[in-house]
């Protein structure tokens, strides 16, 4: 039997103890990288997010999307 588990499936467990928004220390945690790295994803773009003041905010989702296309 071929059991196939489909992406939307995958996204709710990853990262279910992170808040939906998370923080540049967060991602950093998340995917196991350095602050510069973690600023150098989020200001070329590649991982998406949005700036309240002079602080990202990160919606998780951008996060598992970035994992599942196997970026990391």
């Amino acid at each position: 039997m071929d059991i196939h588990v489909n992406n939307s499936d995958r996204r709710s467990d990853m990262f279910s103890d992170y808040p939906d928004i998370v923080s540049v220390d967060e991602v950093r945690k998340m995917l196991n990288i350095g602050r510069n790295a973690a600023y150098r994803l989020l200001q070329d773009g590649t991982i998406k997010s949005f700036k309240i003041g002079s602080v990202y905010k990160i919606p998780k989702i951008y996060i598992i999307d970035y994992v599942l296309q196997g970026a990391c």
